[in-house]
């Protein structure tokens, strides 16, 4: 058994109950552009960022020049219309508060810009970003998940091997981009994705509360 010194926390979907919300917004900014994509299309695809989604859906790059409009939009409306409305999950901040009491290394790998990550972390609570050691947002990396790029600098910003650290997120791809740099991922069931989809984590909770309710006998207690 390796014990567990680091964790590496998705945030939307994980933490945060926001990927309606942002399958909306690019739904909205698409339409505002003249392209209808219905959100049965685009709500698989939350958890990759923008530079998956666009060309997945319309076949464009991020930074075409519609891409920038649209990208830019979705960010406006998701501020605008959604943030406001948006709660963490039951338990997150409970979850987060019983890691950082044990010592554990909190490391933020999400698709999220920066701004909106920063948001997000208020909406978990007021002090939820003190309780990270370090953060990777989308504009640190190249490629979204579920390439590692953003795992790969959450790794090499904690100090500890891939052998000591933990992934939780919500997505195949966060399962899939853990995996890349050899991470075990927890996967968490409330961002909406089936148990079939997360069947290459090691452990499925419903959520921050579920893990919490079973934290002393999970492998952040003890061990891989």
């Amino acid at each position: 058994m390796t014990q567990v010194r680091g964790v590496i926390f998705d945030i939307d979907g994980t933490l945060v109950d926001s990927n309606d919300a942002h399958a909306h917004a690019w739904v909205e900014a698409m339409a505002e552009q003249g392209y209808q994509v219905p959100f049965e299309k685009v709500r698989p695809l939350i958890g990759m960022g923008g530079d998956k989604v666009l060309p997945e859906t319309l076949g464009i790059a991020k930074d075409s020049e519609v891409g920038k409009r649209i990208s830019q939009r979705r960010k406006e409306i998701f501020k605008q219309r959604y943030l406001p409305h948006l709660k963490a999950f039951p338990g997150a901040m409970e979850l987060l508060e019983r890691m950082h009491e044990q010592g554990l290394k909190l490391i933020i790998a999400t698709s999220a810009e920066p701004d909106e990550l920063q948001n997000l972390l208020q909406v978990i609570g007021p002090h939820a970003s003190e309780l990270f050691a370090d953060e990777v947002s989308a504009q640190e990396a190249k490629h979204s998940k579920p390439d590692p790029d953003v795992i790969a600098a959450a790794v090499q910003r904690s100090g500890c091997s891939p052998q000591e650290l933990v992934m939780i997120g919500d997505t195949a791809y966060d399962i899939e981009a853990a995996a890349k740099v050899n991470i075990k991922t927890i996967a968490f069931r409330c961002g909406g994705w089936s148990d079939k989809d997360l069947a290459g984590a090691i452990m499925i909770y419903d959520g921050p509360a579920d893990l919490l309710a079973h934290y002393d006998t999970s492998v952040l207690v003890k061990g891989i």
